[in-house]
């Protein structure tokens, strides 16, 4: 499938109905998760971060451009990218780190109103015209532009201030909004309502499930570090088990040789 095809199919994708987007972090894990059926994937800044042994915000844009390279080369689904700020202080910055990912492969990105420079989220009117920037870059390639309002995240409770960033981003074109960690159905239920507009919820631990947030409206799902974590998580205790225990139970778990036929060569 082309570039142009899997920005085609991942605009068609939001247009009705929920979809399921899991974010792989290397092209082992892009190809296992394709092998299972998603329509789409993404990228995630953090298991990014994590395989090549950084934290998370610490990537360049160059890791970045060349991790969307390897994974949309690896995989045939429409691949969206976690590119937290469009790693640029400036619009014309913002617009040439969208054409970059395009040029990449990606078949959507994404933009953030948290600045990791200040520790703040950015004041609403620079916010949106960043947004609007990325926006004009997006349809000049083809991609699905999805604006995130971080509040939640950073440990935010201010709902309305959420929705009114929501608004305004998608006032200013962005094709997706996107309001991370939000886990209440009655809050998921009142910002899918407000802001009419394809919403991208982060599914979580304890959070409503995959068919609760279909109910609710959600147009896409999206797993952001967590599967990353989970797997790094079960190398630590399988090498812990080795460590204080000398034996290999964790390989009940392992990757099955079905499982494994998701790497071989195309």
């Amino acid at each position: 499938m082309s570039r142009a095809d899997r920005c085609a199919r991942f605009h068609e994708l939001h247009r009705e109905g929920t979809f399921l987007m899991p974010n792989p972090w290397d092209i082992g894990s892009a190809r296992l998760l394709e092998s299972l059926g998603f329509d789409a994937l993404a990228t995630t800044s953090a298991g990014l971060a994590w395989s090549i042994g950084k934290d998370d915000q610490a990537v360049t844009r160059d890791d970045l451009v060349s991790h969307v390279r390897l994974l949309a080369d690896a995989v045939d689904v429409p691949l969206a990218v976690d590119s937290e700020r469009l790693y640029a202080d400036t619009i014309a910055g913002v617009a040439e780190t969208v054409h970059l990912l395009a040029a990449a492969g990606a078949a959507g990105c994404s933009i953030e109103d948290y600045d990791p420079a200040t520790g703040q989220i950015d004041d609403i009117g620079p916010a949106t015209e960043r947004v609007a920037a990325a926006a004009t870059a997006a349809r000049e390639t083809g991609l699905v532009l999805t604006a995130r309002a971080e509040n939640h995240f950073y440990g935010g409770t201010d709902l309305d201030d959420t929705i009114e960033r929501l608004l305004a981003y998608r006032a200013a074109g962005a094709d997706v909004v996107y309001a991370p960690h939000l886990r209440d159905p009655g809050q998921i239920r009142t910002l899918i309502d407000a802001v009419d507009a394809p919403v991208n919820v982060l599914a979580l631990q304890g959070g409503p499930t995959v068919a609760e947030l279909a109910q609710l409206g959600a147009r896409r799902i999206s797993t952001g570090g967590s599967l990353a974590r989970a797997a790094y998580g079960a190398l630590l205790a399988g090498a812990r088990e080795l460590l204080e225990t000398g034996t290999s139970d964790y390989l009940r778990s392992g990757l099955t040789p079905a499982d494994r036929a998701a790497f071989e060569p195309r």
